[in-house]
């Protein structure tokens, strides 16, 4: 079976008569790979979110980008001098001007999450459509507010759930319509972010609940819209543990606790930190190994794609470390989750793992699928993610499916993703369901928001109890 993977392949596919107009809010990273480099038509917009280092898509026959919004001029302007753009920028204050001068049709969020609820409700204030980068937003209380904003407006919202894009997803996805499992009755899934990308967002804005709604809205709402979408049912209820085992003030590789530490050597934070605290914290030196953070600092560096400045996200001097006592979030979580039509999910989740990846396995009334991502980055050589998935049927000998690779970050998400949001859905998209609408991404956001309330009240939570009932308009 053939699938195009490529932006290349797949700009093939459809023909424009004019350019949509597009204004991105937020320069981040993830929006200079996947919409601001490929509409401006960039020889390289620098490397996927994810790793691809090939060339970056052109879409500047089917796009354009008429404005950019961000907090950090700065940034902005950089960004215009080493591309030779010059496209305009505003401040998130201008936004509404920005609008009247531009006229963009579609509205492109990818900014920190606390902040998508404002430039999505703004723009479906304007009639205009929106793609947010997923979450939908960082709480509950935000996306009602979007949902409501959505009933109120011609416009309409998409959510870059860009996890049911990979391969092995969308091959689980059309066993699960051929009916292999039968009735869906359990499923397992077991996450871990490795030491070097889990103790990264510790360092970031992502650290504070108020800005991301913790790891199980910002990362783990990934994790609960895939199985949701591959259920094609409802999540209910959620109950969950969780803790901060491996990050702030009391964790156990922090230098400052080691045994036997005199009390002038330990530290509640970041500015009474020494170089030789640093050369004694393992995260740290993993760092070092991946070439990611100069020998006497402790900070990720605040650059990316271009080298880009965030002086105003990052002020030059302020001084994150992974122990500071504002973190606020959870690293470790497991969950419960059920579904409407009988199914559970086994959920658990740790952000400073040995390895990088996922198991999975969705148990049925007619057999078993099991499928597997699991890389060894920790100084053990990297090891290729499983190319099959494996079924079990009920009562016959084992299966072993191949998956089709693709090419591109993510796994070959991206370059699909951005295809359906930017030109328009593909057959196999449409017939597998796989664009993620408003109310998917708020469902996304309530079950991560029942997780860390689960954790915080020790009680189950209900999805209708955070968010209503929003399965029909």
């Amino acid at each position: 079976m053939t699938v195009p993977t490529t932006d290349a392949d797949v700009a093939q596919e459809v023909t424009s008569a004019r350019r949509t107009r597009y204004a991105v809010c937020g320069l981040s990273n993830r929006g200079l790979s996947l919409f601001v480099g490929p509409l401006l038509g960039l020889a390289k917009a620098g490397s996927d979110a994810g790793g691809d280092a090939g060339g970056g898509a052109d879409m500047s026959r089917h796009g354009e980008l008429v404005a950019i919004v961000d907090i950090d001029p700065g940034r902005v302007a950089r960004f215009n001098e080493l591309s030779g753009a010059g496209v305009p920028s505003y401040l998130p204050d201008d936004f509404d001007r920005m609008v009247e001068e531009t006229s963009p049709e579609v509205v492109l969020v990818t900014s920190p999450d606390y902040t998508h609820a404002d430039y999505v409700t703004a723009a479906l204030a304007r009639d205009l459509d929106v793609i947010t980068e997923k979450p939908m937003a960082a709480s509950c209380a935000q996306v009602k507010a979007i949902l409501e904003a959505e009933r109120r407006s011609r416009g309409s919202v998409r959510v870059a759930h860009n996890l049911r894009y990979t391969p092995r997803t969308r091959q689980l996805k059309r066993m699960m319509l051929d009916g292999l499992v039968g009735r869906v009755t359990s499923v397992d899934l077991t996450w871990s972010v490795d030491t070097f990308h889990g103790s990264s967002y510790f360092h970031r804005w992502n650290r504070r609940r108020a800005w991301s709604g913790g790891l199980s809205i910002h990362k783990a709402c990934h994790h609960f819209d895939m199985v949701t979408w591959l259920l094609d049912d409802t999540p209910e209820q959620v109950f969950a543990y969780g803790a901060l085992n491996f990050y702030g003030p009391a964790s156990p590789h922090n230098p400052a606790n080691r045994d036997g530490a005199p009390d002038a050597d330990r530290s509640d934070g970041a500015e009474h930190s020494s170089r030789a605290q640093r050369q004694q914290c393992p995260y740290h030196l993993r760092w070092l190994a991946d070439g990611e953070v100069p020998d006497d600092d402790h900070l990720k560096p605040r650059g990316g794609l271009h080298g880009l400045p965030y002086d105003v996200q990052y002020p030059p001097g302020e001084r994150n470390w992974i122990y500071d006592p504002e973190i606020d979030i959870e690293d470790t979580y497991s969950a419960v989750v059920r579904y409407r039509r009988g199914a559970s999910l086994s959920y658990s989740v740790t952000f400073s793992g040995a390895w990088e990846g996922y198991r999975l396995a969705i148990n049925g009334t007619h057999g078993r699928i099991e499928a597997c991502s699991v890389d060894f980055r920790d100084g053990r050589g990297e090891t290729a993610e499983s190319a099959e998935i494996l079924y079990y049927p009920m009562f016959g000998p084992r299966q072993r499916h191949d998956v089709v690779t693709g090419r591109g970050s993510h796994g070959g998400a991206d370059p699909l993703i951005r295809r359906d949001l930017l030109l328009g859905p593909s057959q196999e998209s449409r017939d597998l369901r796989i664009m993620a609408d408003s109310r998917q991404g708020a469902v996304a956001v309530a079950m991560g928001e029942a997780v860390w309330r689960s954790v915080a009240d020790n009680r189950p939570y209900s999805i209708d109890e955070l968010l209503g009932d929003v399965r029909s308009p």
